[in-house]
């Protein structure tokens, strides 16, 4: 892997780790390699921070990693199903409540279709509560001839461009754990108070099927709702379907952030990343011997790791031995980034080789990353049928292998945006111009979100 690396004008020193998580190891990664990191502008400001951050509560606990551990490991043997959702990357100005229900409501409404098709548990993780961070092909963004630094998420820098918003300043990330704090007091609330009954998300979904473009799902629908008639006729314990267990994710590229949230249990004396329950490496941070491999495998988190195309089954065996030594059961996800016309050719070799080896990890398609396009009037999108695509390539990979296609990743919002090309609802490249909102990836609007839970419904039921 190549890219530019951008290493912090300065780190976290010793005197100000007072109550950081002091444990052997977790700091060996300040030695080594590492990219896709902020020139913090102020030494006090990033020291104050990161002392701050360090003795704050942590944003999820020790005993919710493990119960996610569990799900993701039946996942891996084909008891389950791995539903991963949310903004490519979040922003402190959109962490309103209006938005945050949308994007869960969305992936409540996929899930349920889900669980239908699969005929098993789906688990419900959100890309939300932390996904603040984004890795940039450049350090820098040039506009008429001003040049100033690329914008890195709202944890890092400001979108506006100007120097004052894109100067790195470390204060953001107590911006970033507060914003984070709140969105997942909302979502507990959401999920554990009667917003996620299962008769409320299913009628939800009866306004999609309403539409004339997505009458071809209807006929699922109607199945769904005959099932949910009997469970009532046959006397279902209602009361404990209305409410839902919620994780949340996002990736692991910002150190100093991860790092400060660690905390030890108390019950094990293991470190754990506080910041959320399942935390992943991209595709440009996962160098073997690089900072973001070293600082992840010592922490009990679940770990995903993202595989491009030009991954190898050797590349793949080199991580499971650095980020799963002990094999053990839901610690490692492998989420393949494809590409449509790639997913067929490159993953059977790599999932043959992990196969091979014995271990078992949980495989789980992101379709999104490797279909970016730039449309006829310039804007960064994707093809759904591209998307889709993709996705059906990872269903018959591990079909003709007789592996589990675990789950799917997804980066999508609950709002009616225009980022993506396509659908049976289609949009087109003009709706761009006036429904463009993302700041750095285009997602999946709410109906695209749904319609793809229908198409891989599809999938999950045949196999």
């Amino acid at each position: 892997m190549t890219e530019l690396s951008a290493r912090p004008a300065f780190s976290l020193s010793s005197t100000a780790q007072s109550g950081a998580a002091n444990y052997p190891g977790l700091d060996d990664w300040r030695d080594l390699p590492v990219s896709q990191q902020p020139s913090w502008q102020d030494k006090d400001v990033f020291d104050a921070s990161v002392k701050e951050l360090s003795i704050l509560p942590p944003l999820v606990f020790a005993g919710e990693v493990d119960i996610l551990r569990e799900r993701l490991a039946a996942a891996a043997q084909g008891k389950a199903f791995l539903l991963q959702g949310g903004d490519c990357a979040e922003t402190f100005d959109a962490a309103t409540a209006d938005k945050i229900s949308a994007r869960v409501k969305t992936i409540l409404q996929m899930a349920v279709v889900l669980t239908y098709g699969a005929a098993m548990p789906v688990i419900k993780m959100g890309r939300m509560a932390g996904q603040f961070a984004k890795p940039r092909s450049s350090n820098d963004e040039t506009r008429d001839g001003v040049t100033l630094p690329a914008y890195r998420g709202d944890i890092v820098n400001g979108y506006d461009f100007t120097p004052e918003s894109r100067g790195h300043d470390a204060a953001r990330m107590l911006k970033a754990y507060h914003t984070s704090a709140s969105t997942l007091n909302l979502i507990r609330a959401f999920t554990q108070g009667g917003f996620a009954d299962l008769r409320l998300v299913h009628h939800w979904n009866k306004g999609f099927t309403e539409n004339p473009a997505h009458a071809r799902y209807e006929s699922l629908a109607r199945d769904i709702d005959r099932a949910i008639q009997f469970m009532a006729s046959c006397g279902a314990d209602f009361e404990a379907l209305k409410r839902v267990e919620f994780f949340a994710s996002h990736e692991a590229l910002l150190l100093d952030y991860e790092r400060a949230l660690t905390r030890i249990d108390s019950r094990t004396g293991f470190p754990y990343d506080t910041s959320a329950h399942f935390l992943w490496i991209g595709e440009r941070t996962r160098g073997l011997d690089d900072a973001h491999v070293d600082f992840l495998s010592r922490v009990r988190n679940p770990i995903g790791v993202k595989l491009g195309p030009s991954t190898t089954g050797d590349d793949a065996l080199r991580l499971i031995d650095k980020l799963d030594p002990e094999r053990e059961p839901g610690r490692l996800t492998f989420i393949t980034r494809m590409g449509a016309g790639n997913i067929r050719e490159k993953l059977p070799a790599v999932v043959e080789k992990v196969t091979a080896s014995g271990a078992q990890v949980l495989w789980v398609t992101d379709p999104m990353h490797g279909n970016t396009v730039t449309s006829p009037n310039g804007y960064k999108t994707r093809n759904f049928d591209d998307v889709i695509d993709e996705v059906r390539g990872f269903f018959e990979v591990h079909h003709a292998l007789g592996t589990v296609p675990g789950g799917l990743h997804v980066e999508m919002t609950g709002d009616d945006v225009a980022e993506c090309l396509g659908g049976a609802d289609p949009v087109d490249q003009e709706a761009f111009l006036d429904r463009y909102e993302s700041v750095c990836d285009p997602r999946l609007n709410h109906m695209q979100s749904l319609e793809m839970a229908f198409l891989v419904a599809g999938a999950l039921a045949k196999n």
